[in-house]
């Protein structure tokens, strides 16, 4: 143990396990117990907490909204990167290049909708944007928004700001670093026209979504693996009525979604189509 962690007896450990689970879905392994104690630990020292056992007493009773979301951001993970799992985005402009020459969904000011579910620090939602501008300069005139969102609020806020290292431009291609602005320091900016596209939001994915669709694609990627099987379950089947009727869902290389579940089929590597047809046969 590390000077200033604290210890954690096996059934405050599995007092937090509940908690988290309960919270956020997060269904967290027995290997998780020494990133619990040192993520943790400052946190029970912070709110002038002696133990584990007091810590757990305040999540029930009496802690604030913001400690009991500084829990959960503790215990969440959050790694991502600029067009990670490229052949997703490779993907997408495919699809939303058969949405712009549409003749249907051209009329008026068109819309187009992509939520980005677990977004962390920004990667993906901007990624979406700046991968569909670069191919569709036309999608500037159209309704097109991406909703990117986390239940972390500490990445939602570096998320907006739109700013990040220089390292985080590291193996991208000559073409795709066109898309990003660099600044004296060699820090990497996100161009405005493609800030201007993303809404970033706080939202727990256990809980009540304040917002109706649908969407014509949904990016979820690593974020059920940290749920257990029937949470996966029931929130893949609330993507699937998110969706537009053939609309995807691209989630992360480790997860899949069992066959014939939601009316979702397998099109690609880890990209499923949705219609709602299927669903209606099904039930």
């Amino acid at each position: 143990m590390h000077e200033g962690e604290i210890s954690l007896s096996n059934a405050e450990f599995e007092a937090i396990k509940a908690r988290i689970q309960s919270y956020a879905g997060i269904a967290l392994s027995d290997a998780k117990r020494t990133l619990v104690v040192s993520r943790l630990s400052k946190l029970v020292r912070g709110a002038g907490l002696e133990s584990f056992g007091q810590y757990i007493d305040l999540l029930d009773h009496s802690a604030t909204a913001e400690q009991k979301q500084a829990f959960v951001n503790a215990l969440t993970t959050n790694l991502t990167r600029f067009y990670r799992e490229d052949h997703h985005f490779d993907h997408l402009v495919e699809y939303v290049g058969k949405i712009v020459s549409n003749p249907g969904r051209s009329a008026g000011r068109p819309r187009l909708r992509i939520w980005s579910a677990g977004c962390s620090t920004g990667q993906e939602p901007y990624t979406i944007g700046m991968a569909l501008l670069a191919r569709y300069p036309q999608l500037k005139s159209w309704d097109f928004r991406i909703l990117a969102t986390d239940v972390d609020t500490a990445v939602l806020a570096q998320a907006a700001r739109g700013i990040y290292a220089s390292s985080e431009a590291n193996g991208l291609s000559a073409e795709r670093l066109k898309q990003l602005e660099r600044d004296e320091a060699g820090q990497v900016h996100i161009p405005q026209p493609v800030r201007q596209l993303v809404a970033f939001k706080p939202l727990n994915l256990m809980q009540n979504w304040p917002f109706k669709g649908p969407f014509d694609a949904i990016f979820c990627r690593n974020v059920a693996i940290y749920f257990d099987r029937p949470t996966q379950h029931r929130l893949f089947g609330r993507f699937g009525e998110m969706l537009v009727d053939g609309g995807y869902l691209y989630i992360g290389h480790s997860e899949n979604i069992p066959a014939g579940t939601g009316g979702f089929t397998l099109k690609g590597k880890t990209i499923y189509q949705h219609f709602k047809q299927a669903v209606a046969r099904a039930s």
